[in-house]
């Protein structure tokens, strides 16, 4: 879903933007110097996170940049880095309802909208408010221990991750799908996993690629043990429950966007349904996922047949 958004009439409304960063590439730093001495121009005021603002007003002296807070009213953030980066910016930008832009510096890097040579451009669009909200379904999980208390609750933009604390045992999973039992997996582990999530690690263990405007989730085992373990895609309005099950003396882990997670233990429950706040993603122009995915993948679109590629001259037997 696209929601354009309208140019500012009244150039004297005082508008903020917030920029966070990759913490350790130089590159991350230049290029979000270079676009808050732009917004400087347009008489937009940015704000940092708090650990890189020395760095931004050593920097740019004659700036005035604040740290990024709770209480920060911002309509826009922009991100310097990889999908990352993006991942870790959204801890803020998801509950706080702010669209995010990402200028990449990664190597994949799905979720970001254009490339770190393109800061100009940037400047100008967002000055000007020239730019689409695209709104992604994430996901939400409960934790709940043997007595059914819930002991933990986080979100996911790509994936919640259930895997095996070590590598001695297997995890035991029961998995159930809108309170009916699925399948009970002896695996590594079990994703579940978003439309945006799909090109990440759900991809890496064979699950399908999903478009990311696609209104579902995907149930992925991880390495399972079993006779079925196909990847199953789930409408929106699904539940899916995993229960700890069998000898789970080594216990497992709860990871959400490989950035935040809990340990769990035999007869505990792992709930994930979707997350009452998508999350919006700025897009500066209009870039066809289908687009996007060859670009990434360096897919071949001509095929091994096609009249101007060389074929191999076969050895003689």
């Amino acid at each position: 879903m696209l929601r354009r958004i309208a140019r500012l009439e009244d150039v004297n409304q005082s508008r903020r933007v917030a920029i966070t960063m990759h913490p350790v590439r130089t590159e991350a730093l230049d290029g979000a110097a270079e676009f808050i001495a732009g917004m400087n121009l347009h008489g937009i005021e940015c704000v940092v996170e708090e650990s890189r603002v020395a760095e931004m007003r050593r920097r740019l002296p004659d700036v005035r940049i604040a740290a990024l807070s709770n209480d920060s009213q911002v309509e826009l953030m922009v991100v310097f880095g990889g999908d990352g980066t993006i991942l870790r910016s959204a801890e803020w930008a998801l509950p706080h309802r702010v669209p995010l832009l990402g200028v990449n510096l990664g190597h994949v890097g799905f979720l970001a909208e254009l490339e770190a040579s393109q800061i100009d451009e940037l400047i100008a669009q967002v000055a000007d408010r020239d730019y689409e909200i695209e709104k992604r379904l994430t996901l939400a999980v409960t934790v709940r221990d043997g007595d059914g208390r819930t002991v933990w609750e986080s979100f996911a933009v790509n994936e919640v991750s259930t895997e095996k604390a070590s590598r001695e045992k297997m995890v035991d999973l029961l998995v159930t799908i809108d309170e009916r039992p699925l399948s009970r997996w002896g695996c590594d582990g079990v994703l579940v996993a978003s439309a945006s999530g799909s090109t990440a690690y759900a991809f890496s263990c064979g699950g399908p690629v999903m478009w990311p405007n696609t209104e579902a989730f995907e149930v992925v085992p991880i390495a399972a043990h079993a006779l079925f373990s196909a990847a199953c895609v789930v409408a929106p309005t699904s539940t899916v429950d995993l229960r700890m099950v069998g000898d789970m003396s080594l216990g497992a882990v709860v990871w959400c966007d490989g950035r935040r997670s809990v340990d769990v233990h035999a007869g505990y429950g792992i709930g994930v349904r979707r997350n009452p706040d998508d999350l919006q993603i700025s897009r500066l122009r209009e870039q066809p996922f289908t687009t996007r995915l060859v670009k990434k993948f360096g897919l071949n679109i001509d095929g091994w047949r096609s009249p101007g590629l060389q074929r191999p001259t076969p050895e003689p037997c």
